[in-house]
């Protein structure tokens, strides 16, 4: 699933392709629970319109267009959102890699899971949005509108500090690590980072959120930010679906600490990572390292 870093890596290399460029048609698949605003309205009124900046919040992108309405993208657990230039394996489907040479597998056109097509008066690329479980989400916000799923997010997690984490942990009986995956807590940390994190603050992502403590806290928001500023670097991780608007992989997934290491020895002190589900999501963690 796309976390923060690859939204953000996202927002950055696909931002000089939306912005400044006046949209001239607009193609979308029918309605679903992807489209929150209806396919046919985005259709009717987002030709003729300007992009004039790309925000992040959270894991959501914002793109503020010039009569103050606001196009809201989530790119859910396997959306892509890349130019019509951009080449890369990744955005076909495993049949499709397979029936097709090396050669062949670097050109993309659109198929049934290309939910929305955004074209640009000028003679420059399209855009694309591709989500094949559709978990993704694309609304149109009115002048002065806002949404629920804006509302209830906290901080951004490259924003946290100890404080802010001491004080979310208090008298809570979830673990740590669901914690950090809550939305409404911290804002775009979602399970591969959160593992991360954790590890490098050396805390057990089973631990009970409250008995943490607040030297813990000051330790896990300066790991939170570095994890995300680091695989914001990188490009992201590419470790299934996930790939950049110009077709590049990221490269965060080379510098896993415990994420999906299960079974194989700690980098740093040779103990063999273990695996448990908490909070409904796998967690990686080195029995040593993290207490």
């Amino acid at each position: 699933m796309p976390e923060l870093p690859e939204v953000e890596v996202t927002r950055r290399r696909i931002e000089s392709v939306l912005v400044g460029r006046r949209i001239a048609r607009v193609e979308t698949t029918g309605d679903s629970y992807l489209f929150i605003t209806p396919p046919a309205r985005l259709r009717a009124q987002l030709p003729g319109r300007t992009l004039g900046s790309l925000e992040r919040l959270g894991k959501y992108l914002l793109g503020r267009l010039d009569d103050d309405r606001v196009l809201v993208l989530h790119l859910g657990m396997t959306g892509q959102l890349f130019s019509s230039a951009a080449t890369s394996p990744r955005l076909l489907s495993a049949t499709a890699r397979a029936a097709l040479s090396p050669e062949q597998q670097l050109v993309f056109e659109p198929d049934a899971h290309t939910h929305l097509r955004i074209h640009f008066a000028d003679a420059g690329p399209s855009v694309y949005l591709r989500d094949t479980r559709k978990f993704g989400k694309v609304m149109l916000l009115e002048p002065g509108q806002s949404d629920s799923r804006l509302e209830r997010l906290g901080p951004d997690a490259l924003a946290v500090d100890g404080e802010l984490i001491f004080a979310a942990t208090r008298k809570r009986r979830v673990s740590v690590k669901a914690l950090l995956l809550d939305q409404s807590q911290i804002a775009g940390v979602g399970n591969i980072y959160a593992d991360e994190a954790l590890f490098l603050a050396g805390v057990r992502p089973t631990r009970r959120a409250a008995r943490i403590t607040r030297a813990e806290c000051d330790r896990l928001a300066e790991a939170i930010v570095t994890v995300m500023r680091r695989a914001i670097e990188t490009g992201g991780s590419s470790i299934s679906d996930y790939v950049a608007p110009d077709g590049r992989d990221g490269a965060y997934q080379d510098e896993r600490r415990v994420y999906a290491r299960e079974g194989e020895p700690c980098l740093v002190c040779g103990e063999t990572v273990k695996r448990r589900v908490v909070a409904q999501r796998s967690a990686h963690y080195c029995p040593r390292c993290q207490r």
